[in-house]
């Protein structure tokens, strides 16, 4: 069942600000109505700050309102951001890229002209302040405003799972407010570390903003391989090197570099490491992005359309191993690390209702040994490789002979994400559990830009685990989509609630503690010593409530390995 604490409709109040920084205030009835006359206030902050009974606000936009109560310290607990509830809900009517601001749920509302929505801001490195300004667009009256919430609230209860669907956006609404506390408070940043580990791996930097002095050494040793001058950093001169050499590559992928046989090929790999490190994190981007001891990345929730979170601008959601060395606790100060164990399986678990799945994922431990125990003779690496070829995709060769090892132990998991994919190749919507919507079937390059891959040939291992070859045609590679879809997105849904589930705990306890770092499947808290098991005790109860909250009463369990450090770094 929902939880109550995300879907409390009483103690509601619309907001809005004024262009002279004060706002407008209603308190609403239960169908989004105003329950009193507006009132009008001079100044926004005072305006909150003297409401604390408010269950949640109804706004606009969290980006607009909250960094602005943030940097006057008055945090709130709730909040149902609007133009986030208009994203979700498009999607769910297979409207997912229509116009998602206020004014233009307005203008649908009554059938007018819709605006477009302003095109996105660019991020500024360097001058936090200007994160999270509001959008230029068209305007809409505090009247407006909440005809689109009272329609809002209506179209949530037409949804499949109404429930579900509130839930969804409440959990969204949260994640808005996580995110803009994360950028106020900032991941800690040690930039004398920083500048050691650059110097340590690219060496010296030369005048004028070329190469450092590794990565020059590194492109003469390919150069010297090639018998002819190479510039490793464009691709197309490295594919025309190699086939001058009689060697065919179809591009300079590590994994494909790493099966030729040619002198060029070690130093090539090292140099594309280290180029990559130079111009994402490099000496620029420090100067760029770390102020004060603290990176401050604008978190994007939601930011891909299976809710998995991006950034505008920073890189924070890919900082390389090594670099993490200068992610480090203040002093005494710690930092906890959580991952979640095997999540995604463990969402498939819970959504599909699989009997046998669910009591394998029913327990803390390595669920892919508790698999292969039941199913594949022992040998983990099968029952991985299977497992996650059934919500990737991979159902070919040895992955379609582990598919049906899984599909006869754990039939219900299987044809979860078969019906997933039967539907996207049938250009039909899929839906995470609680009702995040996939996008519908488009031709075009409209499934490209969507973010559903068309063609690649081989199955690989990314940075994010198992990536599997998609099949050229359209169809097949939506398939292969939606089949991920309803599992990836459904585990998007469950750390959002974690997200939420953790924030409130670390509040009502009244610790120091702060959410600093979120990517996927991992949080980090930056905490006092002393305060470090009690988080780590909180992480691990949220991680439950939320499984609780998302999928209701399972066997499933959400474990997580937890490391209290002062580096990043010595987390793994």
């Amino acid at each position: 069942m929902p939880d109550a604490r995300l879907e409390d409709m009483t103690e509601r109040w619309a907001l809005a600000m004024t262009e002279t920084g004060g706002a407008l205030l209603a308190p609403l009835t239960p169908s989004g109505l105003p329950a009193a006359p507006v009132v009008t206030e001079p100044d926004l902050v005072a305006a909150v700050r003297s409401r604390p009974d408010v269950t949640r606000w109804v706004w606009r936009s969290t980006a607009e309102v909250y960094p602005r109560l943030l940097a006057a310290g008055v945090p709130v607990s709730r909040c149902y951001d609007i133009e986030v509830a208009e994203s979700l809900l498009l999607a769910h009517e297979g409207r997912l890229g229509e116009p998602r601001s206020a004014a233009a749920a307005h203008a649908r509302l009554h059938n007018a002209p819709v605006p477009p929505d302003p095109p996105p801001r660019a991020a500024e490195p360097g001058s936090q302040s200007s994160l999270f300004e509001p959008r230029s667009g068209a305007q809409l009256s505090f009247d407006g405003l909440l005809q689109v919430y009272a329609d809002q609230l209506r179209r949530h209860g037409t949804t499949e799972h109404p429930g579900r669907m509130r839930l969804l956006t409440a959990a969204e609404s949260a994640g808005m407010l996580v995110a803009a506390e994360m950028n106020r408070s900032g991941l800690p940043w040690r930039a004398d570390v920083h500048r050691a580990v650059l110097h340590d791996l690219l060496g010296e930097r030369y005048a004028g903003g070329g190469e450092p002095r590794r990565l020059a050494e590194l492109a003469d040793e390919v150069s010297a391989a090639f018998g002819r001058r190479v510039r490793p950093d464009l691709p197309a001169d490295v594919v025309k090197a190699f086939a001058q050499a009689g060697i065919k590559v179809k591009s300079t992928r590590r994994w494909e570099l790493a099966e030729l046989d040619h002198p060029a090929v070690e130093p090539l790999i090292e140099y594309k490491k280290l180029y990559r490190i130079w111009t994402a994190h490099g000496w620029s981007w420090l100067q760029d992005w770390v102020r004060d001891g603290r990176f401050r990345p604008e978190y994007l929730p939601g930011g891909t359309v299976s809710g998995r979170w991006t950034t505008n601008g920073g890189g924070a959601l890919q900082i390389p191993k090594v670099i993490r060395q200068a992610v480090v606790a203040d002093e005494g100060w710690r930092l906890v690390v959580a991952d979640a164990d095997q999540m995604e399986p463990r969402v498939l678990a819970a959504i599909s209702r699989d009997p046998g799945l669910m009591e394998v994922a029913g327990h803390d431990g390595d669920l892919y040994t508790a698999l292969s125990d039941r199913a594949f003779h022992g040998d983990r690496d099968h029952a991985k490789l299977a497992l996650l070829g059934a919500v990737y995709g991979q159902t070919s060769g040895d992955g379609l002979k582990n598919l049906a090892a899984l599909r006869r132990r754990f039939p219900l998991a299987v044809a979860y994400v078969d019906d997933a994919a039967k539907a996207g190749e049938e250009g039909r919507l899929v839906r995470t559990w609680l009702g995040r919507t996939s996008p519908p079937a488009a031709g075009n390059g409209a499934d490209e830009e969507a973010g559903i891959p068309q063609e690649s040939t081989e199955p690989s291992f990314g940075d994010e685990g198992f990536t599997p070859g998609y099949a050229s045609t359209n169809a097949r590679a939506r398939g292969r989509f939606t089949r991920n879809f309803v599992v990836q997105g459904s585990a998007a849904d469950w750390a959002l609630l974690l997200l939420a589930a953790l924030r409130s705990s670390l509040r009502s306890a009244g610790l120091r503690a702060e959410l600093v770092f979120f990517q996927h499947d991992e949080v980090i808290v930056h905490c006092p010593r002393e305060e470090a098991q009690a988080v780590v005790a909180a992480i691990r109860a949220a991680g439950e409530l939320a499984g609780r909250t998302a999928f209701g009463t399972t066997p499933v369990r959400f474990p997580f390995t937890t490391a209290v450090v002062e580096r990043y770094s010595d987390a793994k």
